[in-house]
């Protein structure tokens, strides 16, 4: 092995106590692990004699916690106090962290919705289809931003493009401000939905990082209570300055709150959003060897790589399963714009423009206590996201057959189907999350959610354009190609991705049965050591940027 990895820290269990504290002589560590220039690596087994296959990768695939992956590997195993306790941690500090981004980031979406009822129509003069072209064009940003976005953040540290994409988002919803017409609105929408348009993956790929596939696959819901819930705050501050009548029109003033919230939370994500976890500052130096390594051994991939590697976005682009779970992203996001319409048609059932914004409250309520309700079931029956996707789907379609089938005239069961048809989103954030678990290789994953969030985009330009004022107020059109389409076609994509995946797992068992472990789980790598000297050696898959299909030990969750 090289001379950087000859004399790793000794650290073991008697050097950590319940409080991580380590001796500060032991995390040395990292200092001369650097600049490591990686020539050539040979995969899998080539330099084994009994292998007949020699293929050479000409990427570095060193990742980028590698060090804390050499240092943490000779860890011992934490007690089950300090990995709850570490657990824990991490769930009060990335997973709140980025819930409150997320919850801001729904809101400003949600900013338009709500002004359509504070006045929006009246001081910039638009008509409902104009309205609908506004949250199109939104998309026709966030589609345009996902190349140049995906490729920046490969490129600069994660936590620095997000505070920038936060800062121009948080400039932006303070200029609607100024908007008084049509054209106005227009550009805004557009710039807003470009700034805007790689953040989801972007905390995804955090979550991911912190967090292994099989505690991943559960927080997934609790994440997206971020989501269903925004209508909580927003609709509070939107009741609210509706009573603001002696000040700015109300529509502004709730842009004004909502902009002023995402400055004050941009402040807070520059100093403490992690690069990744060797980087994180809310962690001491032993925690994030325990996170690295837990993250590491759970799922047996790499964490991060900020190499772009060709050969990543083509075996991606040559996957079945990454299409499809485009498709499913395109087929589900086609009720999307529901969400936007709902306060519209709250209206039009005869509900205030002051109330509707408390039956918001309400719907959010519902959706959070489902969210919860999905990651009790998923923590209870594992590995099983395509069933569990699958079966959420089930209220939407009750809630849009009724509301199709009901008469107008029973206005609570309308409200109440219009609800119940709501939590459509649970599928779509357990497919977000199960695309990102079931790859490996950064650059692949990256192209995995590019093409993701191109279908959400493309469904969510279509969505709007469902909702025609001609066909108001019952909007048969939109609710039957959400009922046919995103209810009912999305859950069988859903089950199709889980029966590829079982093929591959039931080939990589084969392949295992017939093959030493020792064999399958390193890469021989030749490299050059920070002294300029040449030097090789096996180094364990887990602790390289390989993809799923190059790292055979690599197990599909499903």
């Amino acid at each position: 092995m090289s001379e950087i990895f000859r004399n790793p820290p000794s650290i073991h269990q008697n050097d950590v106590d319940d409080s991580f504290d380590v001796e500060k002589d032991a995390n040395v560590s990292m200092e001369k692990e650097k600049n490591i220039e990686q020539f050539t690596v040979l995969s899998d087994v080539s330099k084994d004699s009994h292998s007949s296959t020699e293929r050479s990768i000409l990427n570095p695939l060193f990742d980028e916690t590698f060090k804390y992956m050499q240092v943490a590997k000779d860890l011992e195993p934490l007690s089950p106090k300090q990995d709850k306790k570490l657990r824990w941690k991490l769930y009060f500090s990335v997973l709140a962290m980025v819930m409150v981004l997320d919850m801001m980031l729904y809101i400003d979406k949600a900013t338009l919705s709500y002004s359509s009822i504070l006045g929006l129509f009246e001081d910039t003069h638009i008509t409902k289809d104009q309205y609908n072209n506004l949250n199109t064009l939104f998309y026709v940003g966030y589609i345009i931003g996902q190349i140049p976005g995906h490729l920046l953040l490969q490129r600069f540290p994660v936590g620095k493009f997000v505070a920038g994409s936060t800062a121009l988002w948080t400039i932006i919803i303070f200029l609607h401000c100024t908007a008084y017409n049509y054209s106005g609105l227009m550009a805004l929408r557009f710039f807003l939905g470009l700034v805007e348009s790689t953040l989801l993956p972007t905390m995804e790929a955090t979550l991911g990082m912190f967090f292994p596939h099989n505690e991943l696959t559960f927080l997934q819901p609790v994440f997206y209570i971020s989501c269903y819930g925004c209508n909580i705050p927003a609709g509070f501050i939107a009741y609210g300055v509706q009573y603001a009548t002696n000040t700015v029109s109300p529509w502004k003033l709730f842009m004004i709150i909502v902009g002023g919230l995402t400055f004050f939370m941009t402040l807070w994500l520059f100093f403490y959003y992690p690069d990744n976890p060797a980087k994180a500052r809310f962690l001491t130096k032993a925690e994030r060897l325990y996170t690295v390594d837990r993250v590491r051994r759970n799922n047996n991939s790499g964490i991060e790589s900020k190499r772009f590697k060709k050969h990543q976005v083509i075996e991606a682009l040559k996957e079945p399963v990454t299409w499809l779970f485009a498709l499913h992203v395109l087929t589900n996001q086609l009720s999307n714009n529901l969400a936007y319409q709902q306060n519209l048609l709250f209206t039009s059932l005869g509900v205030s423009n002051l109330n509707s914004t408390l039956v918001s409250v309400a719907n959010s309520g519902y959706n959070c206590v489902s969210s919860m309700l999905a990651t009790y079931l998923m923590s209870l029956i594992v590995n099983q996201s395509a069933f569990h996707g699958a079966f959420w789907y089930i209220p939407s379609i009750a809630g849009g057959i009724a509301s199709v089938a009901m008469s107008w005239n029973h206005k609570i069961g309308e409200l109440a189907a219009i609800i119940i048809a709501s939590n459509f989103g649970i599928p779509f954030i357990i497919s977000l999350g199960w695309m990102s678990a079931t790859c490996a290789g950064y650059t692949k994953k990256l192209t995995r959610g590019v093409l993701f969030m191109i279908g959400y985009a493309v469904a969510n330009i279509i969505g709007p354009q469902m909702w025609q004022s001609h066909d108001a107020p019952r909007y048969y059109p939109a609710w039957i190609a959400q009922i046919v389409v995103a209810w009912s076609v999305s859950p069988m994509i859903l089950l199709i991705i889980r029966w590829i995946l079982v093929r591959k797992n039931n080939e990589r068992r084969r392949l295992r049965e017939q093959n030493s472990e020792e064999k399958l789980s390193k890469t021989w790598v030749e490299f050059v050591d920070s002294s300029g000297n040449p030097t090789s050696g096996f180094i364990d898959n887990s602790m390289l940027d390989l993809t799923d299909q190059e790292n055979l030990m690599f197990v599909y969750p499903l």
